[in-house]
């Protein structure tokens, strides 16, 4: 299946914290959107397996993607190496995608910066003919390199590159993060485990934070921010907001 547009996140809950508006927006100009979780965060404090499996089906059916699939690498334990760079280079050949949305290259949670390396790393060798892959049917997969690679922010501020609005959207972006019953604070089900870090109400606010801080840089209400290693080209001054700032 053809991708226009990849989110690759280390967690479940990753993408949809950090660039699921921006996904959805762009399902909704009729792109094919998917999604790849590298594990499937089976040290979380909070839920299960099961649970988290159910709760990314949920926010996947909410964000409209066209696929999900979890590469099952181990939390916590993964590596940038060769094993890993080609379990992922060949879910990339797969999908083929024009854009990769990937975790943030440095941040608070050390799997995030390993994942973000892992993906450009991957992006890259994807490209190179000389390094050879099979599908599922066991044909072998032609070469595929990704136009931009744009890392989303995550805990910690990074100076963005490019700024996405996603004010349309942010309400169904919601609404694909409180998929996430057991990690995220609610009200409804009670107590879902220990605390930590991402289940007070005060981390929600602070995703909230975020998109309006990003938005306010571009004088729309809410928005989502990414890095690209590689300068960014537009080819036409339309794609601008056209906001007085």
């Amino acid at each position: 299946m053809k991708l226009d547009l990849l989110a690759i996140g280390v967690h479940p809950d990753d993408v949809e914290l950090s660039c699921s508006g921006t996904l959805i927006n762009e399902i909704k100009r009729g792109k094919k959107g998917g999604i790849i979780d590298l594990t499937q965060g089976e040290l979380g404090t909070r839920g299960t397996i099961e649970t988290r499996y159910a709760e990314a089906a949920k926010a996947a059916e909410i964000m409209g993607v066209e696929v999900r699939v979890n590469l099952k690498m181990r939390d916590g334990f993964f590596r940038n190496d060769e094993e890993h760079q080609l379990k992922l280079i060949q879910a990339i050949r797969t999908y083929q995608p024009e854009v990769v949305l990937a975790n943030a290259l440095d941040d608070r949670h050390p799997d995030h910066g390993r994942a973000g390396q892992l993906i450009a790393t991957s992006c890259f060798l994807a490209g190179l003919a000389k390094i050879e892959t099979k599908d599922e049917s066991g044909k072998p997969q032609p070469r595929w390199r990704p136009k931009y690679v744009l890392h989303y922010l995550q805990d910690w501020y990074h100076e963005p590159d490019l700024l996405v609005d996603i004010t349309d959207v942010f309400d169904q972006r919601m609404e694909a993060i409180l998929a996430y019953r057991t990690q995220f604070f609610n009200d409804v089900d009670g107590h879902e485990g220990p605390q930590t870090y991402i289940s007070s109400p005060d981390f929600l606010d602070s995703v909230t934070g975020r998109a309006r801080m990003m938005g306010k840089r571009i004088g729309v209400k809410y928005a989502e921010g990414f890095v690209s290693e590689k300068k960014i080209g537009i080819s036409s001054l339309d794609a601008l907001l056209q906001v007085e700032t």
